[in-house]
C-alpha cells in the first residue's frame, strides 16, 4: 500500500467547517469544487481540490446506488418521441436550424424521423401525423418529454397535458404518457435512437435541394438500416419485427386532422355566429344553440359538430364579423327555423358587392339608387 494513503489529509484540520457546509447543502448535489472555493474565501485554506477530494471521500460513505428496472412493453403498447435539433444544415443553397421529430415503436425498435423548422404546435402535431403514417398506425401510449406543446404545466405524472395536444390525442386515439423531469433513461430508446442517429444520419455530410428531399433521404437510409439492425424481441430484423407489431396498431382515421394550435368550444349565437380570436364566424343555421368545436389551423379557421367539418373561413384577415350565404339558407328543422330570406333590395347589394370593383360601372350606382327608392 503506497504510504501516502495513510498520510492526513490538508483538509482534515477543517473538518468541522467541512461538515457545516455538507449540512448547509441539505439533498442537493455536492460539488466539491464550491466547497474548496468556499474554504479558501472564508477560512484562508491553503490546499489543493484534490485533498478536499481525497478527504470527503474517507470521511463520507458513497450514496447509495438506486438499481434500475428494465421493462419492456408488449407489442403495440408503446411508442417513445422526442425532439433533435440540427443547426446551420444546408438546404436549397441556404443554412437553416431544422429539428427532426423521432418516434420509436418500444417493441420492435422500429425508428422514424420526420423533420420540420420549428417545434410550434402545428410542426408538433404535423410531425406526428407523419411519424404515425410511416409507421402504420398508433400505439397504446406515446412516451414524450415535458415540452410545452405537449405538457402545459408541471411535469410527468402530475403535469396537465396540453388542451390542444389533449384533443389531438384523442382523435387518433393513443394515451399521452410524460415522462419524470430529468429522467432521460425512461425513454431510453428513442434517446439511444437519437444518438445513433446523429452518426448514421448525418445531414451535415449532404446538400439537399428541399426539405422535401432530406426527408426522402432520411426515409431511404431508416428503412436500409430496420432491415439490418436486430429486434431484441423477436431475435429477427427490425424490419420483420416491425411488419408483426404494425398488424396490433390501431389503424389510423381514414380522414386524417389537419395540425390545430387551438381548439375550443364554442356556443352559436341566434345570430348563427361563433366567437373565435377576436372575431365571429357563420356557421349553418340549424346548429343554433347547439355547442361546437372551433380550431384554428394555419392561415384557416375550422368549425366542427361531433368531429364533423361544418365550416371553414380565413383564419385573422379580413373583417371581424365573417359570414358565408349558405348558412343562412335551407329548410327549417325541427329544432330551429330558417332566416328570414332577403328582401328585394339585400339581394341586390348583394349582386353589387360581389361585383370585382374594377368591373362596376356607373349603371350599377344608378341601380343601386333607384333600387333604395
Amino acid at each position: 500500500m503506497d504510504g501516502r494513503s495513510r498520510q492526513a489529509s490538508a483538509a482534515s484540520g477543517h473538518s468541522a467547517a467541512i461538515d457545516h457546509w455538507r449540512d448547509q447543502q441539505g439533498d442537493g448535489p455536492i460539488n466539491l469544487a464550491a466547497l474548496h472555493e468556499w474554504l479558501q474565501r472564508e477560512h484562508g485554506y491553503a490546499g489543493s481540490l484534490k485533498s478536499v477530494q481525497r478527504y470527503w471521500r474517507r470521511t463520507y460513505p458513497a450514496p447509495a446506488i438506486r438499481a434500475r428496472r428494465r421493462v419492456e412493453t408488449p407489442a403495440g403498447a408503446q411508442a417513445q418521441v422526442d425532439w433533435a435539433e440540427y443547426p446551420g444544415v444546408v438546404l436549397g443553397g441556404a443554412v437553416e436550424d431544422l429539428v427532426a421529430l423521432v418516434m420509436v415503436l418500444s417493441w420492435s425498435r422500429k425508428r422514424v424521423v420526420v423533420w420540420a423548422r420549428s417545434k410550434d404546435m402545428l410542426s408538433w402535431q404535423s410531425c406526428h401525423l407523419g411519424c404515425l403514417r410511416r409507421l402504420g398506425g398508433v400505439p397504446a401510449v406515446l412516451r414524450i418529454d415535458n415540452v410545452k406543446t405537449a405538457i402545459s404545466k408541471g411535469a410527468g405524472s402530475w403535469g396537465s397535458v396540453n388542451p390542444t395536444y389533449r384533443r389531438f390525442a384523442s382523435q387518433l386515439r393513443f394515451h399521452v404518457d410524460a415522462c419524470q423531469p430529468r429522467q432521460p433513461q425512461a425513454k431510453g430508446k428513442v434517446e439511444r435512437g437519437i444518438g445513433d442517429q446523429r452518426g448514421a444520419l448525418d445531414p451535415y455530410g449532404e446538400v439537399f435541394e428541399s426539405l422535401e428531399a432530406l426527408q426522402a433521404w432520411t426515409d431511404a437510409r431508416l428503412a436500409e438500416r430496420a432491415e439490418r439492425l436486430r429486434c431484441p424481441q423477436a431475435r429477427t430484423s427490425v424490419a420483420a419485427a416491425w411488419e408483426s407489431e404494425r398488424r396490433l396498431l390501431t389503424p389510423l382515421p381514414e380522414t386524417l386532422p389537419e395540425p390545430f394550435d387551438i381548439a375550443v368550444r364554442r356556443p352559436v349565437g341566434i345570430d348563427c355566429l361563433v366567437n373565435f380570436e377576436g372575431r365571429q364566424y357563420s356557421v349553418p343555421f340549424r346548429f343554433v344553440g347547439q355547442e361546437v368545436e372551433v380550431r384554428g389551423l394555419a392561415g384557416r379557421v375550422q368549425i366542427l359538430k361531433d368531429c364533423v367539418v361544418i365550416a371553414e373561413h380565413a383564419r385573422g384577415s379580413g373583417p371581424s364579423i365573417v359570414t358565408i350565404n349558405a348558412h343562412f339558407e335551407g329548410e327549417s328543422t325541427e329544432r330551429v327555423i330558417a332566416p328570414q330570406p332577403l328582401g328585394r333590395m339585400g339581394r341586390r347589394l348583394q349582386e353589387i358587392a360581389a361585383t370585382a370593383v374594377q368591373h362596376r360601372s356607373i349603371d350599377l350606382y344608378a341601380q343601386l339608387a333607384e333600387v333604395a327608392r
